[in-house]
């Protein structure tokens, strides 16, 4: 009984930390540079964040649909389940990012660069990523597209089911 009491209490403990950080959000949605930031499950949708600096920062599950992000540094962030739905990424910097299972349906990535970003899971559908950088085969194996996807020349995605 006390080992279960033990447990609970550690785990309640533990949950704040891995909570987003109010403060931070607010900054992140005002417009403001949030690097190494916790905006976990952030609302970033509709919003013109051009030029911002969030390398390091934890977006997991955050809605980034239809947004600017023009120019902003996400490298080495947590993207992990993000909603990108018709974003614009152009000349975002992606660069080790951990983007499993993103959404990127219809967004625009030109310039962007994935430099060592995990894709695995992210749905490239309708996505315009033919002058972005730093992709290769294995990436793009792990992740899918449809017909619409444009990429680079010579590098192809798999069918999303």
């Amino acid at each position: 009984m006390k080992t279960a009491a033990l447990v609970i209490a550690l785990t309640l403990a533990a949950a704040p930390a891995l909570a987003q950080n109010a403060a931070q959000v607010s900054r992140a949605e005002a417009g403001g540079d949030c690097p190494h930031c916790n905006l976990f499950q952030a609302d970033l949708g509709n919003k013109e964040l051009k030029g911002r600096d969030f390398a390091g920062a934890r977006l997991r599950q955050s809605d980034m649909s239809l947004s600017v992000f023009n120019h902003t540094t996400f490298a080495g962030a947590d993207l992990r389940d993000v909603n990108g739905y018709g974003a614009l990424f152009t000349d975002v910097n992606f660069a080790g990012a951990n983007m499993t299972n993103a959404t990127l349906v219809g967004s625009y990535l030109q310039g962007a660069n994935f430099r060592g970003a995990r894709l695995s899971g992210v749905n490239f559908s309708g996505a315009e990523m033919d002058r972005a950088v730093g992709l290769s085969q294995a990436q793009l194996d792990e992740a899918c597209g449809d017909d619409s996807t444009r990429l680079p020349r010579g590098l192809r995605l798999p069918e999303c089911r």
